[in-house]
């Protein structure tokens, strides 16, 4: 099975190719991306910063697989990402259950309504529920909700307020509900992990984990190649 992982930004992608340090890959580009492809069936993509960008590069690697009679069989949206505290601490991993867009939607007098409650589109995907089990049983990932938001919390109240409308959040990043987006319009699997490099929250830089939390995804991988090849859509 092929596997397209889709990264924000090429240090996420490196942390991740880091995993395969035996294997020699290649840069092949497509229309609109370029992708480090590993032998064993991994594509690496850089997808770019925000569920728009990464919804559109996304887009276009699974189409050009799908033109080239090699689809992708499965898409795994990673990188670093916020944590909510005190589930999810600095250094831990979390593999999402469900990907919700934690801001698309309309802002009223009574409160924030999502955008499914004005008669449109989805605010969540879901993974295969065995197939984020096998991988929180691989890596140890905490299992849950990961927000997906165009702009990153900043503040204890935008913190509180996030965990008051998702209880079941355990990260947040900008990326994941994009990713899925472009996975489900091509009916392929999605799934999420992120390692944790800072908690959700005020913007306090002198406590970011950057390094560490690149590392623990590169430990991941590790762990998660086999489980991802061998898994089987259709025993999920």
């Amino acid at each position: 099975m092929r596997v397209l992982v889709a990264t924000a930004v090429p240090v996420e992608r490196d942390a991740v190719a880091r995993a395969f340090l035996e294997q020699r890959g290649a840069e092949v580009s497509s229309p609109g991306v370029t992708l480090h492809r590993l032998p064993g069936g991994f594509d690496l993509l850089a997808a770019g910063v925000g569920p728009a960008l990464a919804a559109a590069s996304t887009a276009a690697a699974l189409t050009a697989a799908a033109l080239d009679g090699a689809p992708y069989g499965l898409v795994v949206s990673a990188g670093i990402g916020g944590g909510f505290a005190p589930d999810a601490p600095v250094g831990s991993l979390v593999v999402a259950d469900e990907i919700t867009a934690a801001d698309l939607g309309a802002e009223t007098a009574d409160g924030f309504l999502p955008v499914t409650d004005l008669g449109f589109g989805t605010v969540t995907h879901r993974p295969p529920a065995g197939l984020a089990a096998a991988v929180a049983a691989a890596t140890g990932a905490r299992p849950g909700t990961v927000l997906t938001g165009s702009t990153v919390t900043g503040t204890a109240e935008r913190a509180a307020l996030l965990r008051a409308r998702h209880p079941r959040a355990l990260a947040e990043a900008m990326e994941g509900f994009g990713v899925a987006e472009a996975a489900a319009a091509h009916g392929v699997p999605v799934l999420e992990l992120r390692a944790v490099s800072n908690p959700v929250g005020p913007r306090d830089r002198a406590a970011w984990r950057i390094g560490d939390a690149l590392g623990a995804l590169t430990d991941a991988f590790g762990k998660l190649a086999p489980v991802l090849t061998s898994w089987n859509r259709h025993d999920d």
